[in-house]
């Protein structure tokens, strides 16, 4: 069983055990559940930014941590036992039969017996007629694996998010490879003359060369084992401020560290470059503040003066 899962198994079983338990000293819930204190206080803050659709007040789960004990004082209905409407089993029948014939993915058996056991239970709605195709990108896939096992080079145009920009490269495909369920290309860029990782969906456009596809030694493949983002000291640091309703990027995003403060989060998270940090964090709005470091502080305060101007300006 994987991480993962163990977590998720987990996370379902506190709520209940901690409903029957208020004031229980952490130390108690952790042995309980054998897992260090730290990993039960992570547990704890992903718990409170779960809940039903809506994600507002009285839909997510809250609970006190007073020094050492915590209490739930709003569990979302989570211990009830979960009943499907007919739309949302046909949505879950039609999300895993697509998954399932997904390329790459390597739990497939988990998968259908998930779907079986659905079908099972959703009866006759599970028979409707629902064709289920691939993503385009699936096929821009199968051709970036063709290209690889052809053994060419390949010339490609490629957008890169952190840097919001388009570039043209020569590269020489190594693998394709799917990471946390999306497709990436493994290859020797010839301009940054280094290995990279080419996300599928983020290639535009790629031709495949004459000439052969040659890595050259120190092409050397990453290690996906814990993600494609691996944070490094050498990265800059930022903090920030985040109130409820934007926790979800603590998930989605990695981490180094998440401290309350009252009702919100202050977090530090590595980032490769600042002017992604600057596009995300002003599209967040109000909900975070950033706290450093000076530098990004600046070019947000620079670019949100420079849209004020623009409301400011006299109308031609």
């Amino acid at each position: 069983m994987t991480p993962s899962v163990d977590r998720l198994g987990r996370l379902l079983n506190l709520v209940p055990y901690l409903l029957t338990r208020p004031g229980i000293l952490i130390s108690e819930v952790a042995a309980e559940f054998h897992v260090t204190e730290k990993q039960l206080n992570e547990d704890l803050e992903l718990l409170w930014v779960c809940g039903l659709p809506g994600y507002g007040p009285g839909d997510l789960i809250d609970m006190a941590i007073d020094g050492d004990r915590v209490t739930i004082s709003h569990d979302a209905g989570i211990d009830r036992p979960l009943r499907l409407t007919q739309d949302e089993a046909l949505a879950l029948v039609v999300a895993l039969r697509m998954l399932a014939e997904t390329p790459g993915t390597g739990t497939r058996d988990a998968i259908e017996r998930a779907l079986a056991k659905i079908e099972h239970a959703a009866g006759d709605l599970a028979g409707t007629p629902v064709e289920v195709r691939l993503p385009a990108n699936a096929e821009r896939l199968d051709r970036l694996r063709a290209a690889v096992e052809s053994g060419h080079a390949l010339a490609m145009t490629y957008y890169t998010a952190a840097r919001d920009e388009t570039t043209e490269r020569i590269v020489d495909p190594m693998r394709v490879l799917m990471v946390g369920g999306r497709a990436y290309l493994e290859a020797w860029c010839r301009r940054a003359e280094a290995t990279r990782l080419f996300r599928a969906d983020r290639i535009d456009a790629f031709t495949e060369l004459d000439e052969p596809s040659a890595p050259p030694r120190e092409a050397v493949p990453h290690d996906v084992s814990a993600g494609v983002f691996r944070p490094t000291a050498d990265l800059p640091l930022v903090t920030l401020r985040v109130g409820r309703h934007s926790r979800w990027i603590t998930e989605y995003y990695p981490v180094e560290e998440i401290r309350r403060d009252g009702h919100e989060w202050i977090v530090t998270m590595r980032v490769t470059d600042l002017g992604w940090a600057q596009r995300l964090l002003l599209g967040m709005g109000r909900d975070v503040t950033v706290l450093g470091p000076p530098e990004l502080l600046a070019r947000i305060r620079d670019q949100a003066t420079a849209a004020l101007d623009q409301y400011s300006a006299p109308a031609r």
